[in-house]
């Protein structure tokens, strides 16, 4: 006999609950304007598909990981310091890499992503976006032509709508 507590508990399989991505952000504060932005390009309708998690937060399932940070070295420790921990019953994280200056990815932090690579999901490199530096919001960064562009690469590269 089953617990009348959890009759109707678990939703039928194609209904997703909570976000599909949760993002982690390692190099910035959860509500910064650069992971905001990567939360509105993930969710561009924002419906709650994507969102960032907050220090000690509980992983929401069934939602994806999604590490963010800059490209730079110290990104890339950052990224290496967190897949150090993970947790293997967690699925494997994406890794966003946000470009902070409009050049390549430092040889050092590209050889430590090279070698972290078998323990992504994938990863995708954003560009640098200059409006990010002087946008007051998400929302206004998104209006602008090159992050509209970035999110639907970015969408797109995720596996994503």
């Amino acid at each position: 006999m089953t617990d009348p507590r959890l009759s109707g508990a678990v939703p039928p399989p194609s209904v997703e609950v909570g976000p599909r991505w949760a993002l982690i952000a390692l190099t910035a504060a959860p509500h910064d304007i650069t992971v905001a932005t990567v939360v509105r390009m993930l969710d561009p309708q924002g419906q709650g598909a994507a969102r960032a998690l907050t220090q000690g937060e509980l992983f929401p399932f069934p939602a994806r990981p999604v590490l963010v940070t800059s490209s730079t070295v110290y990104g890339a420790v950052c990224v290496e310091r967190q897949l150090r921990g993970w947790d293997a019953r967690l699925p494997r994280p994406w890794l966003v890499l946000l470009a902070d200056v409009p050049a390549p990815l430092p040889v050092a932090a590209r050889y430590r992503i090279r070698a972290l690579n078998g323990r992504l999901a994938g990863i995708a490199q954003m560009p640098y976006l200059p409006i990010l530096r002087t946008a007051e919001n998400a929302a206004a960064a998104m209006e602008t032509k090159a992050v509209g562009h970035a999110a639907a690469k970015l969408r797109s590269r995720m596996g994503g709508t």
